[in-house]
C-alpha cells in the first residue's frame, strides 16, 4: 500500500514513514493532531519513545516586526549547519474557513523545495496566547520525524504572546523600532519570558534607541546573580540578512547554559506537566457536559441562580458525581 492510498487511520503506515521523515506522512499526522482525532492517543504513544531530541525555539512579537522573515533567515542558517528543520507558523484563523491564512508560508517560499525543511501553517482557531491548541503535539510529531530544530512562530497577537514560554526551550522576542515596542514589551509581560531579544529592521531610524531602551528595562527587572542567564539584546536586518549569525550564536549559548544549569529538563518537565493538566481538564469538561453529568450541571446551575446553593458547593457536588 502506498502512502497516497493509505487511510489517515492507518497508523501502521503513517507513523514509521513519519519517523523516516516522509513529509506527506508528517503532514497527515499533524492534520490528525489539528483535527483532534480519537486516534491521537495512539499516535502520541507510538511517537513518545522517539521524542525529546529536537531543540524547540519560539519566536514571538507583535505583528509587523518581521518574525516570518527572521524565521526564514534562521532556517537558512540552520540548514547551512546541516540541520533538519521544522517550522510551525501559527497563523490567524480565516473568518470564513477557520483555516490558517498562510501568510507565514508565503514568506518562506525559498525553503519550499528543500527536503530538509518541513513548514506547516497552523490556524490559531481563536486560541489565546498566540499558539494553536494542537501546537505541543505538532512539535512532538516533528521531533519524532527527525527534526534537529523546531521553530515555532506565534500568531503575533500582542499581550497574550506569553503562552510561547510554555512550549519552547528558548524564547526569542522580536521587536522593531518605531512601533513603541519598548513600552509595549513591558506592558505585555514579555520582558519576563524572553531569553533573547531581537530588534529587527535595525536599518530604520530609532533602532539604536530601541536597543538601549530594552537593555535598560531588562536591567530594571529582578536582580540576576552570577551564573544566571542575562538576556542579550541584538540588532538584525533579517531581509538582507544581517545579524543572523550573531542571533544563532546567542541561541546556541542559551542552549549550553540550559544544559549546564539543569534548566533544560526543568523547563521541559514544567511544560509537559502543563500539557498533561490541560488534557486532563479537557476530559473532565467533556464528562461534565455529557449525559447525566450534563443534566446534573444544569440542575446545579438552576439551584445557584435560585439562591438555594452557592457555586463552590455546587462544584463539589458536581465533581463528586462525575463518572470515573
Amino acid at each position: 500500500m502506498t502512502l497516497t492510498d493509505a487511510p489517515l487511520a492507518d497508523l501502521g503506515v503513517l507513523v514509521p514513514r513519519a519517523r523516516a521523515g516522509d513529509p506527506r506522512a508528517v503532514a497527515r499526522l499533524i492534520s490528525l493532531v489539528e483535527n483532534g482525532s480519537p486516534r491521537l492517543p495512539e499516535v502520541m504513544s507510538a511517537l513518545a519513545p522517539h521524542t525529546g531530541r529536537a531543540v524547540v525555539i519560539g519566536l514571538t512579537g507583535a505583528p509587523g516586526v518581521g518574525k516570518s522573515t527572521l524565521t526564514s533567515a534562521l532556517v537558512r542558517c540552520l540548514r547551512a549547519e546541516g540541520q533538519r528543520v521544522g517550522v510551525l507558523a501559527v497563523d490567524p484563523s480565516s473568518p470564513f474557513s477557520g483555516g490558517a491564512l498562510l501568510g507565514d508560508r508565503v514568506r518562506m517560499q525559498e525553503h519550499a523545495t528543500d527536503p530538509g525543511v518541513f513548514i506547516r501553517s497552523m490556524a490559531s482557531r481563536g486560541q489565546l496566547g498566540g499558539l494553536a491548541a494542537a501546537t505541543p503535539q505538532a512539535v512532538r510529531v516533528l521531533d519524532a520525524a527527525g527534526c534537529d530544530t523546531v521553530l515555532v512562530e506565534t500568531v503575533g497577537v500582542g499581550q497574550s504572546e506569553v503562552e510561547v514560554v510554555a512550549l519552547a526551550d528558548t524564547v526569542v522576542v522580536v521587536v522593531a523600532p518605531g512601533l513603541g515596542d519598548g513600552i509595549q514589551a513591558a506592558k505585555a509581560g514579555i520582558l519576563e519570558i524572553g531569553d533573547v531579544f531581537v530588534v529587527n529592521k535595525a536599518d530604520r531610524d530609532g533602532a539604536g534607541a530601541t536597543v538601549r531602551d530594552l537593555r535598560h528595562m531588562i536591567s530594571l527587572g529582578a536582580p540576576r546573580g552570577p551564573g544566571q542567564w542575562r538576556p542579550p539584546v541584538l540588532a538584525t536586518v533579517a531581509a538582507r540578512p544581517e545579524g543572523i549569525d550573531e542571533l544563532r550564536a546567542e541561541i546556541a549559548r542559551h542552549r549550553r547554559w540550559l544544559v549546564e544549569h539543569d534548566e533544560l529538563t526543568a523547563r521541559r518537565v514544567a511544560r509537559v506537566a502543563r500539557e498533561i493538566e490541560e488534557i486532563a481538564s479537557a476530559r473532565i469538561r467533556q464528562r461534565m457536559h455529557g449525559g447525566l453529568a450534563g443534566r446534573h450541571l444544569r440542575e446545579l446551575a438552576q439551584r445557584v441562580v435560585a439562591g438555594r446553593l452557592d457555586p463552590f458547593a455546587a462544584a463539589e457536588e458536581l465533581m463528586a458525581g462525575l463518572p470515573g
